[in-house]
């Protein structure tokens, strides 16, 4: 018996081929890159990478009907909500990787002195194999050591992330969750300052994200013992059929379980708060950022494509997580004393508010949820690259609250510009922030749901209480000894923080070419 070779179409593919080559390539170059051009070759090799890939991704969107097509025997689905996300998931890595790949040397915009040794903006360790405090360890920091295997590493995960909302069977999906997520793992350990605190962060976002894993896994399986397939349209009709199965009903529960994990949903939020306090900040900000993206898209697909017939089981219990995720998250971050951790807090409270937008269950709420993520990223991308150059006299990141104070009398710009983005995750007018809350939470009246939008319009109103301290205290409240220094960066990162300063303000102004276009990605294929 002679099998057919699968066809496999690799112009759709053509995306998610280009970052893991560049990749592959990247890995080979740690190996075989003499260690002096090793840093410029990585960080052109994955610029120029996600570019392409970019440039991909809009070829592909052309080429392809309304409906989209799938590929590679049904694993993959290539639609519109799926070139949408690739897009958003490889511009959020570009501003990524200019941040990562920071190494100016410390220089304060405000003439103070930086302690000796301390890397300037280079937030990573450069040995991380060494022991924290070690003689190793000083003396790869004497000797200058740039920590490059970040980029091959970041592009796996980039491209783990493209492949997760793309994903159309349940195999192909948990595949894809641990490539994106394996790297990240190892990337939250590699702090320069505070290693075992950053050390301590990458374990428990390992320990817990293996736990997530498991239940997703287990949750595939009974959905398979019940239903007989991994497809999302097999799963939906298998349902369709004998959704009262209690199997599947277990299967489904453990598989959203893990989805809503990776999202950062109470009551599977615990994680994030330290992580994001101990893992570097330019990693910090592309997780909150592009993995966030990932994981709605594929929590997008199971929801629409997969669970229509469990309509009425799914929808109750999103509504109580959505309320339990805006309430827990807001009220929380109003006690933090630290501003990455009341940053974790907030990226809590807008998955909340996302979903909502998923909740609608209608093409307004896909829509509106889609353009929440992409103005939601480029904000958190800026907020935590202005986090990354607030240093104190040692050159050490300082993210305590009490310590800011003044600071934009200091750094007026520098000021001026994380207060807009501050202004945004509250949802004030003329920012990006207010149109993404008034899109999901019309959606979301318009698919039933208008007490959940009053319960998100109050948690908006007490989050806009957390932010506004931070610009008091930036702006009306005098310089103490401890008052950080604003470290001047390089001309591309200076260069990424304005285009996400002003992605935030035209997105909040002009929002409607964005708008048009999640209305025209707005159609899963199902």
């Amino acid at each position: 018996m002679i099998l057919p070779t699968p066809s496999v179409e690799y112009f759709l593919l053509c995306p998610m081929l280009i970052v893991f080559s560049v990749a592959v390539v990247g890995v080979l170059g740690e190996a075989f890159l003499p260690r002096r051009i090793r840093y410029g070759a990585q960080v052109t090799l994955a610029l120029g990478g996600l570019v392409a890939a970019f440039v991909a991704v809009v070829e592909v969107s052309r080429s392809i009907q309304a409906s989209g097509r799938p590929a590679v025997l049904g694993a993959v689905a290539i639609d519109r909500p799926t070139l949408f996300l690739q897009g958003s998931v490889l511009l959020v890595a570009m501003l990524a990787v200019i941040f990562i790949a920071e190494r100016t040397q410390a220089k304060s915009e405000s003439k103070v002195a930086v302690g000796a040794g301390s890397g300037g903006l280079d937030s990573f360790t450069p040995q991380a194999s060494a022991v924290p405090g070690s003689d190793a360890e000083r003396e790869a920091q004497r000797a200058g050591a740039a920590q490059t295997e970040l980029f091959p590493l970041l592009m796996l995960s980039v491209g783990g992330m493209m492949v997760f909302p793309a994903s159309n069977d349940l195999l192909t999906m948990f595949v894809a969750l641990e490539v994106l997520s394996l790297p990240l793992y190892l990337m939250c350990g590699l702090a320069r300052h505070r290693r075992l605190l950053s050390q301590e962060a990458a374990m428990k976002y390992f320990l817990l994200g293996a736990f997530s894993s498991a239940f997703f896994l287990y949750g595939v399986a009974l959905i398979y013992g019940a239903t007989g397939t991994l497809t999302l349209s097999g799963v939906r009709d298998a349902l369709a059929a004998h959704g009262d199965s209690t199997m599947a009903l277990i299967g489904v529960a453990l598989l959203s379980v893990g989805l809503l994990f990776k999202v950062g949903a109470v009551p599977f939020h615990s994680w994030i708060p330290d992580v994001y306090q101990g893992a570097p900040t330019p990693i910090t900000g592309f997780m909150a950022a592009a993995t966030k993206v990932a994981a709605f898209g594929a929590l997008l697909r199971v929801v629409y494509v997969a669970l229509p017939p469990l309509h009425d089981q799914w929808r109750p219990v999103l509504w109580t997580i959505a309320i339990l995720t805006m309430a827990v998250a807001t009220i929380t971050a109003v006690n933090q004393t630290d501003v990455k951790r009341m940053l974790a807090y907030s990226s809590v409270a807008h998955v909340g508010f996302i979903l909502t937008g998923v909740i609608a269950d209608n093409q307004a709420g896909l829509s509106a949820t889609l353009f929440y993520l992409v103005a939601y990223s480029f904000s958190t991308v800026g907020a935590f690259a202005i986090v990354s150059l607030i240093r104190n006299g040692d050159g050490v990141e300082d993210a305590t609250l009490s310590h800011w104070a003044g600071l934009g009398q200091r750094s007026p710009i520098v000021g001026v510009m994380f207060s807009m983005f501050l202004l945004a995750f509250a949802g004030i007018p003329l920012t990006s922030g207010f149109v993404s809350k008034l899109a999901v939470f019309k959606a979301a009246a318009q698919g039933g749901a208008v007490p959940l939008v009053i319960v998100g319009v109050v948690a908006s109103g007490v989050a806009a209480y957390f932010y506004v301290r931070v610009i008091v205290s930036m702006f009306f409240t005098e310089t103490t000894d401890d008052t950080p220094h604003v470290v001047a960066p390089g001309i591309l990162s200076k260069a990424a923080i304005a285009v996400c300063a002003a992605v935030t303000v035209v997105l909040g102004i002009f929002p409607q070419p964005v708008l048009d276009l999640a209305d025209q990605a707005a159609q899963l294929l199902r």
